[in-house]
Order: structure tokens, then C-alpha cells, then sequence
């Protein structure tokens, strides 16, 4: 864990030279618009509608992470009382080491084997995926990335998104089915746009804006994470009448921002159409929708995340017709939740798909 910490674009200094190479890898050879669009066909060759619950492989990586992400969200009496120090921690702290580990062999596992298979003669460098582009990378003369780089890189990415991505789908549905007025909106833009028998491409995306008010409005409900990571006040500062002391742990709520009546009219209400003819993103410049964070430390991953979520969201729906299972009506759906790291459904949402 000490290991990751140190190696980590999250837990790094901005200030560092190895905080800067990361971000700058991220920038160019992961979420660059050029890269996301060589490898999108990709993306569209995974089937997201399938559920990997029958690979034990996949379920032994869900339970290593979702650990991480679990025990990532517990406090200890430390976080709030320094003088306690790592009090009640050591517990948290074996169990976190003995899952980076097992994280470890999994990925150092995938990329070895990745690098077997690039030395094959059977090997076809068409639509290279983000491991092909890091390994070329750290294969560059003069490279400043190394392997050992690489594997905490694809560690941070995964832990970051295979629960967030997922988790805001769920709440874009269930606000969507939820509201069957703000569903027929959505469903008849992307009829318009597509036609009865077209087919989604990320290309569509920033053409419908409909689909993308109901993206922000979604973010700025239910964020990915509620808070933000950590961040760490530099210098002494004033901030609203308050002292902010050097080195003192800053924690930014996104989850209340997107919930505070002085900037949003009906905030706990799901109206995309605020975001019609808003010229507000959750681009980093608008700070009442920041669910990625703002500035130099903002996620990295936006492009990817953004694109994704928006693709995911208009193919289920132009596919699909979906009613709630066990007849219960959409109306009656339990919106309530769960805090942790993300905020999840306290109940999952099972729906029912018809293909349309």
C-alpha cells in the first residue's frame, strides 16, 4: 500500500516530477480525443449488456477492488484526531496491503502476458488498446516510463472506474425510468437523430443534447464519488472567514454542492432540462458541477468517462424498451441510497429488457 502511495497519480504531489510524467501519459496516450477515437471501435466490440458472473477470473478482480474501494471509504478515529495517530487503522491497513498484492499479480500477470504476445509472430498491431500504447511507450528511447510505472498507472485507472461508471449508469436509469415523461423525451431525440434502424456511435453523442443535459443532471445528483480526493492546503489562507492552516487536509463535498438550493432551483428534483441551453459543463470551469474535480488534479479519466456513460446510456435506451421487474411501477421505484466511497442504490435496479 506504502508502495502504490508513493508510485500513485492520486496519492502523488502535484508538484513531483513522476506526478507530472503520469498526467502527462494520461493526457496523451490514454484520454487524448486522437486516442479515444482510434480506439473506440473497441469499445464497441465489448458487449456491456453481458455480466461476467459465471468467470471466476472477473469475480476474483470485482471482490480485490471492490475491497479496496470499500475499505478506501472507512474512517478511522485518526483521520480526525492526529494526536491518535493510525489508531484503529491496523486492521484496514493488512487488509488493503494483502489486496494491492493480489492487484499486483494480477496486472504484472497481464502485462507479461501482453508482452509475450506483442513478441509473437501471430501478432496484429491493429486497434491498439491503452496497454499496447503504454508499453510503446515505455519501449521509446530515452522513455521516462518504466514497466513498474505502467502497473501502478492501470492500478489507479481501474480502481477509479470499474465501480464509478457503472454505479452512475445505474442512477441514470433509475432516474430515467423513474420519470417515464423525461425517458419519452430522450428516447424520441435519439429516434429523431438515429432513425428506426440506425446505430449508436460516439460520434452521435455531442449531437444530442437532450442525452447530454440528462448526463449532467445525473453527474450533478449523483456523482461519482461524493467527495472529491483529498487535497492539501500549501500555504496558510483565508477562505469565507475561515483560517485554512498550512498542510491541512481539504475535503470538497460535490455530492452538497449539487444539492444547494442558492445555486439550484428544485435541487432534489431530476430536470435535465436545466441543462438545456446552459452553457454549465463538469468540465472543471463551472464550479457548481465539478463531479471530476477542477484545476491540476482534475480526473484524468473525464474524456473516457464522459464518452462512455453517454454511449452506454443511448444504446440501452435505443435498443431497448425496459420495464421494472416484478411489475412493481416506475413511480414506485426506491430511489434511496448508500454512502461509501460512491454513493450506490440501497436497492439495485432490475429491469426488465424489450427489444424494441
Amino acid at each position: 500500500m506504502e508502495e502504490h502511495s508513493k508510485n500513485s497519480i492520486v496519492a502523488l504531489p502535484s508538484s513531483s516530477t513522476k506526478w507530472r510524467l503520469l498526467r502527462k501519459t494520461c493526457a496523451t496516450r490514454i484520454f487524448s480525443t486522437q486516442q479515444l477515437d482510434s480506439t473506440q471501435i473497441l469499445r464497441k466490440r465489448k458487449d456491456f449488456v453481458h455480466y461476467h458472473d459465471n468467470d471466476e477470473k472477473f469475480k476474483v478482480f470485482k471482490d480485490i477492488v471492490v475491497g479496496l474501494t470499500e475499505e478506501s471509504s472507512r474512517s478511522c478515529l485518526g483521520d480526525f484526531f492526529p494526536l491518535l495517530g493510525s489508531f484503529g487503522a491496523r486492521g484496514a491497513r493488512a487488509r488493503t496491503k494483502d489486496r494491492y498484492a493480489k492487484l499486483y499479480a494480477v496486472f504484472d500477470g497481464a502485462i507479461e502476458e501482453r508482452i509475450g504476445s506483442r513478441d509473437s509472430k501471430t501478432y496484429s498491431s491493429d486497434c491498439n488498446d491503452v496497454l499496447d500504447s503504454l508499453l510503446d511507450l515505455v519501449n521509446e528511447e530515452s522513455s521516462e516510463l518504466n514497466r513498474y510505472d505502467v502497473l501502478h498507472l492501470l492500478i489507479d485507472l481501474f480502481i477509479a472506474a470499474i465501480d464509478t461508471t457503472s454505479s452512475t449508469l445505474e442512477w441514470a436509469m433509475a432516474e430515467l425510468i423513474h420519470s417515464p415523461t423525461t425517458l419519452h423525451k430522450l428516447k424520441e431525440e435519439l429516434q429523431h437523430s438515429l432513425g428506426k434502424n440506425g446505430e449508436v456511435e460516439e460520434s452521435h453523442i455531442s449531437k444530442l443534447p437532450y442525452l447530454n443535459a440528462v448526463v449532467k443532471e445525473t453527474l450533478r445528483l449523483h456523482p461519482p464519488g461524493p467527495m472529491l480526493i483529498p487535497h492539501k492546503a500549501n500555504d496558510d489562507v483565508e477562505l469565507a472567514g475561515f483560517s485554512v492552516p498550512k498542510n491541512a487536509q481539504v475535503l470538497i463535498n460535490v455530492w452538497s454542492i449539487g444539492k444547494d438550493s442558492n445555486i439550484w432551483t428544485n435541487p432534489n428534483l431530476f430536470e435535465p432540462e436545466r441543462f438545456l441551453n446552459s452553457e454549465i459543463d463538469f468540465k472543471g470551469k463551472h464550479f457548481e458541477l465539478i463531479p471530476f474535480g477542477s484545476g491540476r488534479r482534475i480526473c484524468p479519466g473525464l474524456p473516457l468517462a464522459t464518452r462512455s456513460l453517454s454511449f452506454m446510456l443511448a444504446s440501452l435506451l435505443y435498443q431497448f424498451n425496459w420495464k421494472v421487474a416484478n411489475g412493481t411501477n416506475p413511480e414506485d421505484i426506491d430511489m434511496s441510497f448508500s454512502y461509501g466511497l460512491n454513493i450506490h442504490k440501497a436497492q439495485p435496479l432490475l429491469l426488465v429488457p424489450i427489444k424494441v
